[in-house]
């Protein structure tokens, strides 16, 4: 097995971005560029050269390349995609075997695919496949592909994996992981940074919103609350109501004080406790989620009040304008927009691998 200090590192970042519509190498996620985060990771990792692969030498991409010491690589045939610059990559480099990898990866970690090293043997060639999907930009290649790849290209191939077919070469099962989420749409960025927000947080936090009541948002997070559950997850929960509420009916205990006027009641149990306090305005949530024990995601419920970030329902009623803190929509009427990624609103199993990605966990099969 070779360690990454025998590898060289080709970064792919050609930066066309078509289906984004703005260069996704300078959209930040965290905070920080797509591009740099790769390039900040790679510099903590002893790999024998890096290069920094792109079609256009600009000054932001030499700057960049210079401050985390990697080479910068201008693509020998323009406009014809990653496999363009992987060729040009791998004329490049001094080492046998190459990890390339894509600059459009918020939580990709190299540690990952460190295994895949020790499946060299005779390939030229090995992949991780993740969740039933290869992953071209997220392999490694010989050296010796440079020629081959060149003459592809030439013969109007623009595919990786129609070339890599042609080759020996080993696909190798990865852990489902969102490590290989990347970012192509709008819809992706926005949940690519809800869940940055939450890996930032102590406690993740998902916002359940809906134009209207009636719409399922208690039925939603029921559901979710079982299959999470389920897996060990403890899930705590907050409601906001604008209408304001009694917790008890007339004639307990606890009514009897708070209509007397007590402006704090707590009930207290050996099975736990539950505090009710009368407030003239809305009580901050980071302050609410302070005082949840023992949890590891939150959900809120609410209509107007909650964090980013959002999973919108639609069931045909209200208006149609999803919340800026939107990043997924659950719906039964999907339409043909990509600002968010959508799911019908009963499949469960979307919804369950959309929370649980948001709040940092490793479930992506089919969310991109």
């Amino acid at each position: 097995m070779l360690s990454f200090q025998d590898i060289s590192l080709l970064i792919i970042a050609g930066g066309r971005s078509s289906r984004l519509g703005v260069d996704k190498r300078f959209v930040e996620v965290g905070g920080v560029g797509l591009l740099e985060t790769i390039l900040r990771k790679a510099s903590k990792v002893n790999f024998a050269e890096k290069f920094l692969c792109v079609e256009d030498e600009l000054p932001a991409l030499k700057e960049l390349a210079t401050r985390y010491g990697a080479r910068l690589l201008v693509d020998e045939i323009k406009n014809s995609g990653p496999l363009s610059a992987l060729s040009t990559g791998l004329s490049a480099v001094g080492t046998a075997w190459n990890l390339a990898v894509s600059a459009d990866m918020p939580f990709f970690e190299f540690a990952t695919i460190s295994a895949l090293t020790g499946k060299f043997s005779a390939m030229q060639a090995v992949l991780p496949k993740v969740g039933g999907r290869v992953q071209p930009l997220a392999g490694f290649y010989r050296r010796e592909l440079s020629t081959f790849f060149k003459h592809e290209v030439l013969s109007g191939q623009r595919k990786i994996m129609s070339a890599v077919k042609k080759i020996p070469h080993e696909l190798a099962a990865v852990e489902d992981s969102a490590n290989f989420f990347n970012v192509n749409t709008v819809g992706e960025l926005k949940l690519a940074r809800g869940r940055a927000a939450n890996l930032r947080r102590e406690i993740p936090i998902i916002t359940v919103t809906a134009p209207e009541s009636g719409t399922g948002k208690t039925t939603f997070i029921e559901r979710l609350t079982l299959r999470l559950t389920a897996r060990g997850v403890k899930v705590g929960v907050i409601k906001s109501d604008a209408h304001g509420f009694n917790l008890d009916m007339s004639g307990k205990d606890t009514y009897r004080f708070q209509d007397a006027g007590a402006r704090s009641v707590a009930v207290v149990s050996k099975t736990g406790w539950f505090l009710v306090n009368r407030t003239s305005k809305y009580v901050e949530l980071d302050a609410l989620i302070q005082r949840m024990e023992g949890v590891d995601t939150i959900f809120i419920e609410t209509r107007t009040h909650g964090t980013f970030p959002a999973v919108a329902l639609w069931r045909g009623l209200g208006d149609k304008n999803w919340r800026d803190d939107a990043v997924a929509l659950f719906t039964t009427d999907p339409e043909e927009t990509s600002e968010l990624v959508q799911f019908d609103l009963n499949d469960l199993d979307a919804a369950e691998r959309v929370c649980a990605f948001l709040a940092g966990a490793n479930a992506t099969s089919a969310i991109n």
